[in-house]
């Protein structure tokens, strides 16, 4: 992908966004033509000149100081993700003796001991997940609870096809759109940090060409760290399912994250996720 067009489109978004009045500006009278700050505005809040600022929203990182980052990214009121998506496409732009990265392959057979601990953990579904949201491993009832993305072939195990090319997504996932944003965001980020990793700019090419919703979102150049939250599912054998989800990377394995799905105890979501579990044992033992 093309750094200088990703830092460009970023940091116009982000300006972009950003009310005058909320970085304590005053707003004046006159009409602005674009939404957001000023160039000018963004400068003075980031301590830096305006020749300075509109070179790097041109594109131009190199030579960017962590301080003048640091400096910016209180300016644009950038989050954590941001402010470290902000980091590695500086980092992208300096010269490849410094930003070159060695690719790791994606597609690594699953350890023995992690498919061991993974089915060790009984009652609540657990499963890893690579950077390109290609399901990786799982135990038993990640298995039944993600089988409408498993079953189909056509998604070839990956919740990113899932989600924008398979229609029966939008009832799996009661809340679609906030999960669509959520993947969008998070592929971003990791094909910031990962520019080398050809099969992940690959899967942006491939949805971006055959998902309209896909591409629409991609072109927020919005970021997201994707560790803890509520999840809701739609399960076509046992119903509505609420679940606290935890993200955990395995640092062994790089570009490989576990899931972990728990229920509230005592609710209804628990003793559906129950009934999961017995309806899929059920069927194992007739296989």
């Amino acid at each position: 992908m093309d750094n200088q067009s990703e830092v460009r489109e970023f940091l116009r978004t982000r300006r972009a966004r950003i009310d005058p009045a909320q970085a304590g500006l005053p707003t004046g009278t006159g009409h602005r033509r674009v939404p957001g700050l000023r160039r000018e505005e963004v400068s003075l809040l980031a301590g830096i000149s305006v020749d300075y600022y509109a070179r790097m929203e041109r594109g131009n990182l190199t030579g960017v100081s962590d301080e003048v980052l640091h400096a910016l990214a209180r300016a644009l009121q950038l989050d954590e993700a941001e402010t470290q998506h902000l980091h590695d496409l500086t980092r992208a732009a300096q010269p490849p003796a410094v930003s070159r990265r060695t690719r790791r392959p994606t597609d690594q057979s699953v350890p023995a001991p992690l498919q061991r601990f993974l089915d060790a953990i009984t009652g609540t579904p657990a499963w890893v997940r690579n950077r390109r949201m290609d399901f990786i491993a799982g135990n038993s009832l990640a298995h039944a609870l993600m089988s409408p993305l498993l079953s189909d072939p056509a998604n070839q195990a990956n919740n990113a096809r899932f989600v924008f090319l398979n229609p029966a997504s939008r009832t799996y996932y009661p809340d679609w759109e906030r999960g669509a944003d959520d993947i969008v965001a998070t592929l971003r980020t990791y094909t910031t940090q990962n520019p080398l990793d050809k099969d992940l700019t690959d899967l942006i090419g491939e949805l971006v060409t055959r998902s309209d919703t896909f591409r629409h979102r991609w072109s927020a150049h919005n970021v997201r760290y994707h560790r803890t939250g509520i999840k809701h599912i739609h399960h076509p054998d046992v119903g509505d399912l609420e679940f606290t989800y935890q993200a955990m990377e395995l640092p062994d394995t790089p570009g490989w994250t576990m899931f972990g799905f728990t229920t509230e105890p005592g609710s209804a979501s628990e003793e559906r996720l129950r009934l999961l579990g017995s309806l899929a044992a059920t069927a194992a033992h007739h296989r």
